[in-house]
């Protein structure tokens, strides 16, 4: 680069120029669930908000399927040539294996030759952290050209037995193409969060360097999502809606100015205390949990994929999430083009 001026309006941001998004066809509903574990519809409508998810099927498929098709889906709507890609960041905690790094095989398989690559693993908050990192590679100028996929094949590390996790989780993934501008547009701030306490609540024992895989930790079913739903619902509760209210109010954010809160869908009763925190009416809150669940990376690049019809140039968006670590924080976004 040239000379920095420092005139503000031509410092550069991070800005979001397309986006796309995967599903699996397979649709897990409550009333399927209701034959595989002691719940039902209602109860599961009720404390979650979920009434399907998505599930991904099949042998040999990894969560780089999802992501493969989430940025070829981007690549279609935007035009971009794969090979001007610089960097590709996968936000998951379900890579295909421990190496290599997902965002690799995503990378080649979609043509992006030319580009680094690694995963980021932050859980439900990991998208957003891909996100901070990916506008950091941006705004220094050294970069021109950043994909950030957040993505998780939850059915993986799900206990199909416990009905406190399985009711809650599904597969799926979502993309960003990020780009350069000196226009007062893109990733404008982030607060991220995290605390490693949070382990006793929300992780899995077994299939790391601490406990690798062995016929005791299977027979003892340690490679599933464990977790400890009040606790962290009162953390997710208190921390999401924290950092959502300080990105607000140091950016003058109000109910009025705010265009869409997009929340991580872990839970209906989360996004609302969140979005009551910050003032937010419900019609002004993203929100497809009751289709897909909670996809961990996934969900938040899912809504933007989903709602991406209805927002418009200058749109201010909250993006908000929390996840195992724990890891929380929250990012503000204005939306940089209209679809």
């Amino acid at each position: 680069m040239g000379q920095t001026n420092t005139n503000t309006m031509s410092k550069l941001r991070a800005a979001i120029t397309g986006v796309g998004g995967y599903v699996p066809d397979y649709i897990l509903t409550n009333k399927e669930l209701e034959t595989m574990v002691e719940t039902t519809d209602e109860w599961i409508t009720t404390r979650t908000g979920i009434k399907e998810r998505r599930i991904l099927k099949g042998e040999n498929q990894g969560v780089s399927v999802m992501g493969i098709a989430a940025v070829k889906d981007m690549l279609a709507k935007t035009k971009i040539d794969p090979k001007e890609i610089d960097c590709v960041i996968f936000a998951t905690v379900t890579a295909d294996m421990t190496f290599p790094a997902t965002a690799n095989i995503v990378a080649t398989a979609v043509g992006a030759t030319n580009a680094f690559s690694f995963d980021m693993g932050a859980a439900c908050s990991g998208f957003i952290y891909a996100l901070s990192a990916g506008a950091g590679y941006i705004q220094s100028g050294m970069y021109k050209k950043v994909v950030v996929i957040g993505g998780d094949k939850m059915s993986a590390i799900m206990d199909y037995t416990d009905r406190s996790t399985c009711i809650i989780f599904g597969d799926g993934a979502g993309c960003v193409l990020l780009e350069p501008t000196t226009e007062e547009l893109g990733v404008m701030d982030t607060l991220l969060k995290s605390d490693g306490a949070g382990e006793t609540y929300l992780h899995m024992k077994a299939g790391g360097s601490r406990m690798p895989a062995s016929n005791a930790t299977i027979a003892n079913r340690q490679h599933f999502v464990y977790q400890e739903g009040s606790a962290v619902f009162k953390f997710a509760v208190t921390n999401m809606a924290d950092v959502s209210a300080q990105v607000a109010e140091r950016n003058h954010l109000t109910a009025d100015n705010i265009t869409w809160l997009v929340p991580h869908q872990a839970n209906k009763r989360i996004i609302d205390a969140t979005a009551s925190r910050v003032g937010i009416s419900e019609d002004k809150v993203m929100m497809n949990i009751e289709r897909y669940g909670n996809t961990t990376g996934g969900t938040i690049p899912l809504l933007l994929w989903d709602y991406e019809k209805q927002l418009k140039k200058g749109d201010n968006l909250l993006l908000a999430a929390f996840g195992g670590g724990f890891t929380w924080g929250a990012v503000y976004v204005k939306w940089a083009y209209n679809s």
